[in-house]
């Protein structure tokens, strides 16, 4: 454990030899399928001739709505989502009719043949047209609130009010959607399906086919990236194989070309936070009034949980002393927005980083500065003391001391990794209003000596003065430096889903076969649970076959999401190894008279009573006694609860941390930007495999920033989506990357009991990437007196336009 390991299916991503669902070897009668789509965003369906589509070239089967009984339902949520249109049409890109042919080309050539006409109604496209005409998913908002605000805005020495308009995304995983359906004996069908979730998949599938779920099995391998958009995605396609496929007798695949998957599949939710916030003198606030309006699109989905924590992370790393937010989950005619990394905690956060910087700019402090003042108050305790040096990408570990702390420190070569922690100062207890807006008390609260650490090595008080010293000086050219931190809170809020399932074989020969419930999407998840398992056993890591998960080996899974899947899939395998390992010392404490609780598995050997045999040996001595080497683990996590409807409790087991500190340079001609370094310090807990972790926050970090400065959705007035292929909507590329880009993890262990002390490291990094927009807000704040109010994403239009406002220009 916590050895930077590299990935399993490293080589076979680079070689091309990882294999897929496209990859998967189909049978010769295999047929292709394809969605005819709308191209109107809201209307009713007056004719639809598909004559033409039948006589196709290749065409055997052409589905609409009605000839399905009942259309299946693909929603994860409401069950809002028909298959197919039943005659209304709810946004351009929504699935009509569905066509079964011989190859991929000629199902998407004979669905271009589709005679549609449409009534078109005016579609509901943006919030406020959604707010005029009150169309939502609630009846009324959600509000989350803690103490007075109205009272402590009244009292507060300064009042900042204001609105931030926030972007969606798309997800650009390089694979795109996809699935296959092989129809078995008796009615089965097995599902290959790039998911996250292949339990939903496998229900869908069965309510769709009339039959039990023990009918279904789905496996998948690895996903080409995923993000959030493979959660409930790809129902559809999955659904719609398995229809074919059950009526035809064939195998049925189907994938989305990129600009389908762009038009059929939900987004990030965009969003508008208006606000106001009192301070102090010194700065601290004393109450802040949010009012998220979310847009949802024209289904639910899983809208309703990713408002909630756009709420839940409202406060980011503040303590709000009081503060309401208040919550629109609005109905459009455009894509069904869905789950994306952070799930709505990105939304929340980029709000109250916002207020900081609005604040900071009202009262001329510091922005960082002005953070500080107003963290929550630090953990109790002390950390361990001493050093610990692991390997890491990109360099050598030196130990050294870092301000006083016990540290580790690496010299780096290009990776620029760098890993700090140790001992600490003791600090104060909790206080007892060291509590969320919703009522969880923070007692992890490590940002304090965080920020001070990464502040120290990025020198950021000189940096900063050197920035100023810059915009003094040039006229053209300005530069922006940001420091800002991530408190991001760890758990499904949908309480139920906090539990996870492993299978472990112990095979005669000594190797080791492992399956969980959690997805491999290119995070390697598979590689640090196996290492949990080699660890376990005290193997080497070419033990352990790490194998597809599989709806039929463990059952009931829950998606790869919330961050959750170390965590959750770690523990179960460690579950289901400590009890075969239990059974294994049980057999060789008895040949070797020995206590069984002082067997140690360690370095291949089985050791107890002074004498040890290999662990194969072992294992044999086991299956001859006639012990089982097969077990089940299950873990589900502990300390929860949570009431949505009252917005109060423990939602989350525990919080994971970061601070990054970004510069940039902006042309004020043109709006073209550029981040010229970062620093990041990011808090893995006792990290599971550094290698893994510091690709995790390079990664997300770089999504996070390209959501805030160049990525764009872009929708025309009839509702159809403009930005949909590469050659329209930008994603970061290798060289927007920072050029100095400092990677670091904090090395204190989690305080709460999950595997080896880790923390997840999946989503939090992703929020990192909002000091690349706090960063360009200030240099967009040197070109004038007034605030320059930058809008999300910092396109060089809406650069522009912040450096006109910010020099009092209309």
């Amino acid at each position: 454990m916590h050895k930077p390991l590299p990935h399993d299916a490293a080589r076979l991503h680079v070689t091309g030899a990882a294999r897929y669902v496209d990859d998967i070897p189909t049978p010769v009668d295999c047929l292709h399928l394809a969605f005819g789509l709308s191209t109107v965003a809201k209307g009713r369906i007056t004719a639809l001739d598909l004559d033409a589509v039948r006589a196709a070239e290749g065409v055997v089967a052409v589905l609409s709505a009605e000839d399905l009984s009942p259309n299946p339902d693909c929603s994860p949520s409401n069950h809002d989502e028909p298959l197919l249109s039943d005659g209304t049409i709810h946004y351009a890109g929504q699935p009509i009719f569905l066509v079964a042919a011989t190859s991929h080309l000629l199902a998407r050539k004979a669905a271009a043949k589709a005679r549609i006409e449409i009534a078109g109604d005016t579609p509901i496209l943006t919030i406020d047209e959604a707010i005029a005409a009150d169309s939502r998913f609630e009846d009324g908002p959600r509000i989350y609130a803690k103490g007075d605000v109205e009272a402590a805005l009244a009292r507060a020495a300064h009042v900042v009010e204001g609105r931030i308009e926030i972007g969606g995304q798309e997800h650009f995983y390089l694979e795109g959607q996809s699935a296959l359906a092989l129809p078995q004996e008796g009615g089965d069908m097995v599902v290959q399906s790039s998911s996250q979730h292949p339990t939903e998949i496998q229900h869908k599938v069965a309510d769709a086919l009339g039959v039990p779920m023990h009918a279904v099995r789905v496996e998948v391998r690895r996903m080409g990236g995923g993000f959030g958009g493979k959660e409930s995605q790809g129902n559809h396609l999955a659904i719609a194989c398995a229809l074919v496929a059950a009526r035809t007798g064939c195998p049925a695949k189907m994938r989305y070309d990129r600009d389908d998957d762009f038009v059929v599949t939900g987004k990030r939710h965009d969003a508008r936070i208006a606000y106001r916030a009192g301070v102090d003198a010194e700065g601290k606030i004393t109450g802040i009034d949010f009012t998220h309006y979310i847009r949802c699109g024209w289904a639910m989905d899983l809208s309703l949980p990713v408002a909630d924590r756009a709420m839940l992370h409202a406060d980011n790393a503040y303590l709000l002393p009081a503060a309401r937010i208040t919550s629109h989950r609005l109905k459009t005619n455009t894509q069904s927005a869905t789950a994306f990394r952070g799930f709505g905690g990105p939304q929340g956060m980029v709000g109250i980083e916002r207020v900081m910087d609005h604040i900071a700019h009202s009262l001329g402090m510091d922005p960082l500065a002005l953070r500080r003042l107003n963290y929550y108050a630090p953990a109790k305790g002390t950390a361990k003391d001493g050093e610990a040096a692991v390997a890491t990408p990109g360099g050598r570990l030196d130990t050294a001391d870092l301000a006083g702390r016990g540290s580790v420190k690496v010299e780096t070569g290009a990776g620029h990794a760098k890993r700090f922690g140790g001992a600490h100062s003791p600090v104060p207890s909790v206080e007892l209003g060291n509590t969320t807006p919703y009522g969880m008390k923070v007692e992890d609260f490590i940002l304090h000596p965080m920020t001070e650490a990464l502040a120290d090595a990025c020198d950021y008080e000189g940096r900063r003065a050197q920035v100023a010293e810059w915009n003094a000086e040039n006229p053209v050219l300005k530069r922006g430096i940001a420091m800002t931190p991530v408190k991001f809170g760890i758990s499904f809020t949908l309480t139920h889903l906090n539990q996870a399932g492993a299978l472990v074989h112990v095979y005669q020969d000594g190797s080791i076969h492992m399956n969980h419930g959690g997805t491999e999407m290119g995070q390697g998840l598979f590689q640090k649970v196996a290492q949990v398992a080699a660890d376990r056993f005290g193997v080497g890591m070419d033990r352990v076959r790490i194998t597809a998960t599989d709806t039929g080996k463990v059952p009931n899974t829950s998606a790869t999401a919330a961050s959750s899947g170390s965590d959750l899939n770690g523990m179960a395998v460690k579950a289901a190894c400590d009890e075969i390992r239990g059974r294994i010392a049980g057999v060789v404490a008895e040949e070797l008279q020995a206590d069984p609780a002082s067997v140690v598995f360690e370095d291949g050997q089985v050791v107890a009573g002074g004498a040890s045999m290999p662990f194969d040996e072992a294992v044999k001595r086991t299956y001859m006694a006639r012990v089982s080497l097969s077990a089940t683990g299950y873990y589900k996590t502990p300390k929860i609860a949570w009431d949505r409807i009252k917005g109060q409790g423990r939602p989350f087991f525990y919080f994971a941390y970061g601070v990054a500190c970004s510069e940039v340079v902006i042309d004020t001609l043109t709006g073209e930007n550029r981040v010229l370094r970062t620093d990041i310090l990011h808090d893995a807990g006792a990290s599971l495999n550094p290698a893994l972790d510091i690709g995790q926050i390079e990664g997300g970090f770089v999504q996070g920033a390209g959501w805030l400065t160049m990525e764009e959705l872009v929708w025309d007035d009839a509702g159809r989506l403009r930005t949909h292929a590469p050659s329209t909507y930008k994603i970061p590329a290798c060289s927007d990357r920072p050029e100095l880009f400092n990677v670091a993890l904090w090395d204190d262990p989690n305080r709460e009991d999950t595997i080896y002390r880790s923390k997840a490291v999946g989503e939090p990094p992703f929020m990192l990437g909002i000091s690349v927009f706090s960063a360009l807000g200030n240099a967009c704040a040197a070109c004038g007196p007034q605030f320059p109010d930058l809008q999300a994403p910092a396109t060089p239009e809406a650069v522009l336009a912040a450096v006109k406002r910010a020099k009092g220009a209309a």
